[in-house]
């Protein structure tokens, strides 16, 4: 009797078939994974900058550095993944602007002295926020989610 071993090529189509539709599953759900990863990059900054913010505030009694738009020190002007901007800076006021970098660019948050956390640009997939119409928080998650 003559045993063949090994597989038919039937049953190899089936496992490749399978491969590719946990594949094609899996690799959005990754790639959205790490994009919130580097989105913490941002918010985190961003929180860091508005503490110093208060604390030069308490030291100069005005959140301006000079010339209305030039952040404090401390305050990075760009990170691996994010771009910071001071705008609007005054003696009782100010607005940081974190803006994306690479394939992070459609993502825009911003903060300002009454600790308002906005959102004026997504990536499409992730929500809708504009200038005109930003969302009331950072959204760090696909679909929209604070």
């Amino acid at each position: 009797m003559n045993l063949q071993r090994g597989f038919t090529l039937i049953e190899l189509m089936v496992v490749v078939a399978i491969v590719v539709i946990l594949a094609s599953v899996a690799l959005p759900a990754y790639q959205n994974y790490v994009i919130r990863g580097k989105l913490m990059e941002g918010t985190s900054t961003l929180s860091d900058a508005r503490i110093k913010m208060e604390q030069y505030f308490q030291d100069k009694q005005t959140y301006d550095a000079g010339g209305g738009n030039t952040c404090p020190p401390g305050i990075p002007a760009s990170t691996t993944y994010f771009t910071y901007a001071c705008s609007g800076l005054s003696q009782n006021a100010y607005l940081i602007t974190a803006t994306g970098q690479g394939n992070l660019s459609n993502f825009i948050y911003t903060i300002d002295d009454t600790n308002a956390k906005k959102t004026i640009g997504l990536m499409p997939g992730w929500g809708t926020a504009s200038p005109s119409a930003p969302a009331l928080c950072w959204i760090t998650k696909a679909g929209g989610a604070c």
